[in-house]
């Protein structure tokens, strides 16, 4: 059953067997996950569609996908020659789901539609529930997941070995993060919690796992009493130095099967579930007497780095920085000798990489995208579509690693010979952005909306704008992606505390033309404390040369070009010791002062 038209056949078939209209396929997985282990990738299986956020729906005569601006141009390329019909959300005319299913199901005798409710978190369930039933009475079922039927070769769970996380690494051991949590849960009026998120998880019991393409997590939930813990996970998946730490922590073990009949049984009177992240068929099996439906405690506590991490960090961004520079004086010269592509440099870039100390693996797959293909947000390469490269134009690469000791996140927008005045503009008015966030001041506890439009006023100003967020937080040899903390338009209240990670990632997108992004990782630091409260400001992570080459000084203010100087300055006194000769000649030239070229 290879094409997406046979897959969509053997639907309908189940559907009608099972008297359902409709059903409807998430991107997610039992613990809400934004990437996922392939067995959990049945929105792609059933439609084709490979991005990590959209929803697929599929009636008995139509079918379509929603996903949101990072993925409309590869979405759209992605779905030709299926019968999905590409739905952009956030752009005005675009139907929700429940007011495209109304429409389509208006004819049908079966006004039901399925969703595996094992996948999908409790709001999402919820929330389609109350709005299908304002659509002539559609009714939800979640009990049915018709892909244990038709998807033949469904890949296994993953069953990868678990491993310890030093405490060097991670500055805080089991113990004393329960202690936390279980102080957090009592501020939040609840005794305990089940926790589904497997980042928060692998934080939580200083444990790294292999499960998750580029995520250093393994499949897994956790139940916190007051006075117990207890990890549901696959057996045989522990190392023997896994069971020991957690033994030290007086964390127990059960299998990943046993959650649901432990929430049956759970002793105490009440317990966290957050309807975000808690599956809708876990928070029905819960049999406690209340249950608090708040967020997740574990998500801001793990977002303020211990100063383990923070060096971490550092020593990771060097040595990811080294690679990068590597990198770059390679690029140009291999461009103009011709024979590089899209993924060919991708191979490059993570062969260097590989070479230093403590590297995991990439922290998401490469994004390295030439020309046309660099207003495509979230553009990978595949052998159909990677581009030869060529001594003209620019080269958006937006990459990361996974080191034991830290996750990195860089985005360079590169000239690789004559660009356009266009061009130029953008990338200057781009690199505004970009360094007028840096050099912000801040209130402690402002939230990343307030800061949001810094990084966008001159791209404003020019009728210009990006529509994904301008900076999110890193794990600390965990998910790339992690909060709650973000910067964007949309209003994220999440506070901005001394200690969190984040990065600076504003953008510009010409369809079919080209796109520019610049992005380092950043931390959060103290700055000043006065008679109006603490203040706040941003130490960059990332050591890389930022191109001098497309800029357009004369759009710049003396104030950025003295930033843009002294990040640079940086970059070189840090960087330069561990190059050899000829680097260190390319580097000093990249990290001149930009003065020295007007």
């Amino acid at each position: 059953m290879n094409s997406i038209d046979e897959r969509i056949s053997a639907l309908r078939e189940e559907l009608r067997r099972e008297h359902i209209s409709a059903f409807i396929f998430p991107s997610t997985d039992p613990h809400n996950s934004e990437y996922t282990a392939d067995h959990w990738k049945g929105r792609e299986w059933i439609s084709g569609f490979s991005g990590s956020a959209g929803t697929a729906v599929v009636t008995l005569k139509s079918a379509a996908l929603w996903t949101d601006s990072r993925y409309f141009i590869a979405a759209a390329d992605q779905l030709k020659g299926t019968e999905f019909q590409l739905m952009k959300q956030k752009i005005e005319g675009t139907p929700t789901i429940a007011e495209w299913l109304g429409g389509e199901l208006s004819s049908m005798d079966d006004l039901e539609v399925g969703i595996d409710g094992m996948n999908s978190s409790a709001s999402l369930v919820e929330e389609l529930t109350q709005e299908l039933r304002r659509q002539g009475g559609i009714t939800l079922r979640t009990n049915f997941d018709p892909l244990q039927r038709i998807w033949m070769q469904r890949p296994a769970i993953p069953m990868l070995p678990v491993v310890p996380q030093p405490i060097d690494y991670t500055g805080e051991d089991t113990r004393s993060k329960l202690t936390r949590i279980r102080r957090a849960l009592r501020e939040k009026h609840a005794d305990g919690m089940l926790m589904a998120a497997l980042d928060d998880i692998a934080w939580t019991l200083n444990l790294r796992g292999s499960d998750v393409h580029c995520c250093p997590v393994f499949v897994s939930f956790m139940l916190i009493t007051t006075q117990t813990a207890k990890l549901f996970v696959h057996d045989g998946k522990l190392t023997q130095e896994a069971q020991q730490s957690l033994q030290r922590a007086g964390v127990t073990v059960a299998p990943y099967a046993g959650v649901g009949e432990a929430l049956a049984r759970y002793p105490e009177y009440n317990i966290l579930a957050d309807p975000d992240e808690v599956s809708y068929a876990l928070m029905k099996a819960i049999r406690a007497q209340e249950i608090v439906r708040e967020p997740s405690p574990v998500p801001a506590l793990k977002a303020i780095k211990t100063e383990a991490e923070q060096q971490g960090f550092r020593s990771a961004m060097l040595r990811d920085g080294i690679a990068l520079v590597k990198f770059l004086r390679w690029l140009k010269p291999a461009v103009e000798t011709g024979g590089q592509t899209e993924m060919s440099i991708d191979e490059k870039l993570t062969a260097l990489r590989t070479e230093q100390p403590l590297y995991r693996g990439v922290s998401f797959d490469t994004i390295a995208a030439y020309q046309a293909h660099g207003a495509i947000v979230h553009y990978e390469a595949t052998p159909a579509t990677d581009a030869p490269l060529r001594p003209e134009g620019l080269l958006l690469l937006d990459s990361g690693a996974q080191y034991q000791d830290g996750t990195t996140d860089i985005t360079r927008t590169i000239a690789l010979g004559p660009v356009t005045e266009e061009q130029r503009r953008i990338y200057t008015l781009v690199l505004k952005g970009h360094i007028q966030l840096q050099l912000l001041r801040f209130p402690d506890g402002a939230s990343g909306t307030q800061l949001d439009a810094i990084a966008r006023r001159d791209l404003w100003g020019e009728g210009l704008n990006f529509l994904h967020g301008t900076g999110h937080g890193v794990g600390s040899y965990l998910n790339v992606h992690e909060g709650p903390h973000q910067i964007r338009m949309e209003y994220r209240p999440a506070p901005l505390h001394v200690g969190m990670t984040v990065t600076d990632e504003p953008g510009v997108y010409l369809e079919g033309k080209f796109g520019v992004r610049i992005e380092n990782t950043l931390l959060i630091q103290p700055y000043i404390e006065t008679g109006f409260g603490r203040f706040l400001r941003f130490e960059t992570l990332t050591l890389c040369p930022i191109d001098k080459t497309p800029i357009l000084p004369e759009l710049l203010t003396r104030e950025e070009i003295g930033w843009l100087d002294d990040y640079h300055e940086t970059v070189y006194q840090k960087i330069s010791p561990h190059l050899d000769e000829t680097e260190r000649i390319w580097l000093r030239e990249a990290t001149a002062p930009l003065a020295v070229l007007e």
